[in-house]
């Protein structure tokens, strides 16, 4: 997948030192190109914007020296890299707990590539939102590293470490498949995230680069969103978007951000949409190697709706019968409802998570009264479809 925006150089300069200045974070993301980071004076209170409360968090962030990143990645191994994008590499490295007592934790150190399409402005953001929010389905930021010297400048992240990749990782795999009821939790976790992001803040943060890449799963396969890079604050007061750059993922973003550059909410709900026909179908959005007519997965599944018989044709053949039609065809109907052409007709987020509970209860109490009645001949197994006569 390809970034269908170039970003431009940071023009900023400082000083050959190791740098953690509060101000510098906060005035340099409060860019032009970003009205909602951009205050103006009024008479009526708006709530505070994300570099306001990130002020008030910063001290929770570590700062890491250049030396102790070195050593926590055993000088940046690639035997250590666990991932590349557009930012730079990634590795597994440990850090010493800050108490200086206790075992190590093991930690993931994203390294900027300065010649990368991402950079300084991306490096500041991630700091600055994930510095402020919390959630059990957002990544942990526990710190960072940045220093200016001969050498160039050196710009990191330091998360919490996620021993199951990502959603795209086990959505694509070939030699292995993620079960049916895992894909659906997994996306609850995922809705009950964006909600916090859009519903939970005294702020509202729309996501904006929501993808199965930015899906990072836990060792018990608990989904956290990663990437703030491209997370901007929400419309406030009487304004109905913000005005910004097209950025993203080819085959993810809304078209009428697309089209008019307009950012709002709903935005990171048709991205939802898109992702749901993911786990559904196996597929990636854009599959080249795929006839013209399935190559863009929105318009192949448009052949299948979920109310036609025609569906069960679309599910990832991997999960070999062992899924709910039922489920299946709820989910369809949310993901339709999430890429509805009317933005405003889209579902709320909380209303998306709701919509997910209620499938799941539906496979675990359908699954239950299977296990009830085994010991009858006309037992079937749990969680499997079911075709109607």
């Amino acid at each position: 997948m390809k970034c269908f925006s170039i970003f431009g150089k940071d023009k900023s300069k400082s000083k050959k030192r190791e740098t953690r200045s509060a101000p510098e974070l906060r005035n340099q993301s409060e860019s032009s190109d970003n009205p909602a980071l951009s205050r103006t004076t009024k008479s009526l209170p708006s709530p505070r914007s994300i570099p306001e409360l990130y002020k008030e968090k910063e001290h929770n962030l570590r700062v890491f020296s250049l030396d102790e990143l070195r050593d926590a990645t055993n000088c940046f191994n690639r035997k250590l890299k666990i991932g590349e994008g557009g930012f730079g590499s990634v590795y597994k490295g440990t850090i010493k707990p800050l108490s200086g007592r206790g075992d190590p934790i093991v930690v993931a150190v994203k390294k900027l590539n300065a010649h990368g399409l991402q950079g300084h402005k991306e490096w500041l953001a991630e700091i600055q939102f994930l510095g402020v929010v919390s959630h059990p389905n957002l990544v942990k930021l526990i710190g960072y590293c940045s220093v200016d010297g001969e050498r160039g400048i050196q710009r990191m992240l330091v998360y919490e470490y996620m021993p199951n990749r990502s959603l795209e990782d086990h959505l694509f795999n070939s030699t292995s498949t993620l079960p049916w009821k895992m894909r659906l939790e997994i996306m609850l976790g995922v809705a009950e995230g964006l909600a916090y992001l859009h519903e939970g803040l005294e702020v509202k943060v729309i996501y904006r680069d929501f993808k199965s890449s930015n899906v990072l799963l836990d060792e018990n396969f608990r989904p956290k969103l990663s990437d703030f890079g491209l997370a901007r604050e929400g419309p406030t007061g009487d304004r109905t978007h913000v005005s910004t750059g097209v950025y993203g993922t080819y085959g993810y973003a809304a078209p009428e951000y697309v089209e008019t550059g307009h950012l709002t909410i709903q935005s990171d709900i048709w991205t939802f949409g898109v992702v749901l026909y993911e786990i559904l179908t196996g597929r990636r959005t854009v599959e080249r190697n795929r006839p013209t007519l399935e190559q863009k997965l929105l318009d192949w599944v448009k052949q299948f709706p979920p109310d036609s018989r025609r569906f069960s044709m679309i599910i990832d053949p991997r999960l070999r019968n062992n899924y709910s039609l039922n489920a299946a065809q709820k989910v369809g109907k949310l993901a339709n409802s999430c890429l509805n052409k009317n933005a405003k007709e889209r579902p709320a987020m909380s209303e998306v998570v709701e919509s997910l509970k209620q499938v799941i209860q539906e496979l675990e109490e359908a699954s239950s009264s299977s296990v009830n009645n085994s010991a009858g001949p006309s037992s079937s197994r749990n969680g499997t479809r079911r075709r109607s006569k």
